[in-house]
């Protein structure tokens, strides 16, 4: 320790190094590169893991959505192309057969995702906006962010065919003043008053509403539009220990059963599982974090060892060097520490680079993408734990092959040293 902040050791260090200044660089290079390569491919992948939380961070990752279509095979009598329609009441069926469905929430609307235009008016304001009859499940499915001060629909809504809505952010800003809180106040929905009961916030890159977006109680929207027992699509959440592709199998063989539809019929039940999209989106920047370990580590690891040459080209350069210190007094565990820290000095030096120029090229690809919305990428950062592992790795390396070159500094014999030429 007491060599460590010796100053004769830096300068004979810096003496060594400025003897061969572009060997010296040309080996940190590979250093340099190899953790130059770590953070940028570490934080990219990081920016893409960022991008799809944003993306999904307004619904439930393990979501399945599932509809109905015209069915392409007879079966028991029925033509092929009948439409079929799914009924509130298969979500009891499900529930009851289908294991791992944590929420479903059925929503009703005039086309399938695309809500029922209304004209909504509050007082000489009005405009056409869509709206959707839900469940008190849809806000844990969808995760929807309610301003401060007002709710989503719930139970007794559903119970009492409540007028109650919630209304997304444009709609406030166009039907209702600036500062005016729009809670409690009532808007026309087809010259029906609505209570305002919350504002949705969008989030932008999120979701799969719009922030003009109205909900109402499903048992309303029914009762007002008329839809029966019909349900346009069911949003549903599994388990996040249940493999979300086995439920969304099991949810469309037991409608195909309810509904009557061949078992190999496959476009009868449409359907679009979230959660896998996410899996494998999660697995492709996990590899891609694996990947920038694996090349880094054998980059840097490649790096240290063209340093160590470096190094045992130096003790061979400065046998008779070393040869002087020794006969003048110097320990074994002197010149030993101080090859040493020649090759852990270089390593770290190579590696701080390495990483400032990963830092650069990180916040580059982040301001060239940070207004970008339709793809899912945002913020590229390498957690402090990666970097810190990264500079112990480093210092480990560094240590581990200076021992080779100072072991074969201090087997030289004093005497042997000064005989050399």
């Amino acid at each position: 320790m007491k060599r460590l902040f010796d100053k004769d050791t830096w300068q004979e260090i810096f003496g060594s190094i400025q003897k061969n200044k572009i060997r010296t660089i040309i080996t940190m290079i590979g250093v340099l590169w190899g953790i130059f390569i770590f953070i940028t491919l570490s934080g990219s992948s990081k920016g893409l893991d960022n991008g799809f939380e944003r993306a999904f961070e307004s619904i439930a990752s393990n979501s399945i959505f599932i509809w109905a279509q015209s069915t392409g095979l007879p079966y028991k009598g029925y033509k092929s192309n009948r439409n079929i329609t799914l009924k509130i009441q298969d979500v009891d069926v499900l529930k009851k057969k289908v294991k791992g469905i944590k929420f479903i929430a059925p929503r009703i609307a005039a086309g399938i995702f695309g809500g029922a235009g209304g004209n909504i008016v509050r007082g000489t304001k009005s405009g056409t906006y869509a709206i959707y009859g839900d469940y008190p499940e849809y806000i844990k499915i969808a995760t929807t962010k309610i301003y401060d001060g007002g709710r989503f629909i719930n139970e007794s809504d559903i119970k009492y065919e409540r007028k109650v809505c919630v209304i997304g952010e444009r709609t406030q800003l166009e039907l209702f003043e600036k500062d005016e809180d729009p809670i409690g106040e009532f808007i026309s929905i087809n010259k029906i008053n609505f209570r305002v009961a919350g504002v949705h916030k969008f989030v932008e890159g999120g979701g799969f509403g719009d922030d003009g977006d109205i909900y109402i109680p499903f048992t309303t929207f029914r009762k007002i539009f008329n839809t029966g027992d019909d349900v346009a699509f069911f949003m549903i959440a599994a388990d996040e220990d249940i493999d979300g592709v086995k439920v969304e199998k099991e949810i469309r063989t037991t409608l195909k059963q309810i509904h009557k539809v061949d078992p190999n019929d496959k476009r009868a039940i449409g359907g679009f599982n979230l959660g896998e999209v996410f899996k494998r989106t999660m697995n492709f920047a996990n590899g891609l974090t694996f990947l920038s370990l694996v090349v880094g580590i054998a980059t840097i690891l490649a790096g240290v060892i063209g340093i160590g040459n470096i190094l045992l080209i130096s003790v061979k350069e400065r046998t008779k060097e070393i040869g002087i210190r020794r006969a003048l007094g110097a320990t074994p565990s002197e010149v030993r520490t101080q090859i040493i820290l020649e090759s852990v000095f270089l390593t770290i030096l190579a590696g701080i680079i390495g990483i400032i120029l990963g830092a650069f090229v990180l916040s580059g690809i982040n301001a060239a993408t940070v207004d970008i919305t339709d793809f899912p990428y945002t913020n590229p950062t390498v957690p402090i734990p990666y970097v810190l592992g990264a500079l112990g790795l480093m210092v480990i390396l560094g240590t581990l092959i200076g021992i080779i070159p100072a072991q074969r500094a201090v087997s030289i014999k004093p005497i042997d040293a000064l005989r050399e030429e």
